[in-house]
């Protein structure tokens, strides 16, 4: 076997390794990842924590370094593992992944920047890869597809609501005055905004008999006005559902897209052929 040959061996399965979790090591490393960053966002919790920090201090910067310096290699293997490195280096994960690496870096320069490395939580999505939950990952494709559907409804449905509110709070600032707290138009239409969302912080109430009348019709009014939106949504999702595509955790080892079909031989965004 020729050194080409060997280096792409390698690079291939490094690839496979690190972007897969189809394979027992993919899902091995995947999992080992995903414990270090549980373990590191843990570790910036506990340094925030005065009288944790200083009893464990070197204890958890020690370690804190360790996961940083784990988190370093696994970046620059991520680079190496794929022929256009600049196409993870700009991509979400790729970014992601850089800037919840710099944090303890930056603490050398700016005091107090490691607390930036809670940012690794978003590290976390990686979790639907290891687990294969593609048919979460198309249910929420789905959803997306089905709120995009629906956004003119939806935004009709929201401009009713919103006049829906100014007239009822221009009714209960005649009905209450300013001697209740109804102090303005505005005041009174954030009043009826609160109490149709059921929120209620009791900042302001009605005090008259016809106006605490207009707040419980106002109270019934918003669980039915609740329940509209995620109807519409319902249905457009309905529709979608014969339309699902299944994908796979496979990644392009050209440029790094996923989520391919599951009989995909070649990568939907550059061409490249997939790993078998």
């Amino acid at each position: 076997m020729s050194n080409s040959q060997k280096n792409t061996s390698w690079k291939h399965r490094l690839h496979e390794i690190i972007y897969e979790a189809d394979t027992k090591e993919g899902k091995l490393f995947d999992v080992i990842l995903l414990v270090a960053i549980i373990a590191s966002i843990i570790l910036v919790m506990l340094e925030s924590v005065e009288s944790f920090d200083n009893k464990y201090h070197n204890f958890l910067n020690i370690s804190e370094w360790i996961i940083t310096i784990l988190f370093s290699i696994e970046y620059i293997l991520r680079i190496v593992s794929i022929k256009q490195p600049f196409k993870y280096i700009f991509s979400f994960y790729g970014i992601i992944d850089l800037l919840s690496t710099i944090p303890k870096y930056l603490s050398f320069i700016l005091v107090g920047s490691y607390h930036f490395a809670a940012l690794r939580a978003l590290r976390l999505l990686r979790v639907f890869r290891i687990l294969k939950l593609a048919r979460y990952i198309g249910a929420s494709n789905r959803l997306l597809i089905a709120l995009k559907a629906s956004r003119a409804k939806i935004a009709v449905f929201l401009f009713f609501i919103v006049i829906i509110c100014v007239i009822l709070g221009t009714i209960m600032y005649m009905v209450e005055g300013e001697e209740n707290g109804f102090t303005s138009i505005p005041v009174s239409v954030y009043w009826a905004i609160v109490t149709m969302t059921t929120v209620g912080y009791g900042d302001i109430s009605p005090h008259t008999p016809f106006g605490q009348f207009i707040a419980s019709i106002i109270m019934i009014l918003g669980y039915g006005i609740i329940a509209i939106p995620t109807g519409i949504v319902s249905s457009e999702m309905t529709k979608s559902n014969n339309t699902t595509v299944h994908t796979n955790t496979q990644a392009c080892p050209n440029c790094a897209k996923e989520n391919h079909k599951d009989d995909a031989e070649f990568c939907y965004n550059c061409g490249s052929k997939l790993n078998p």
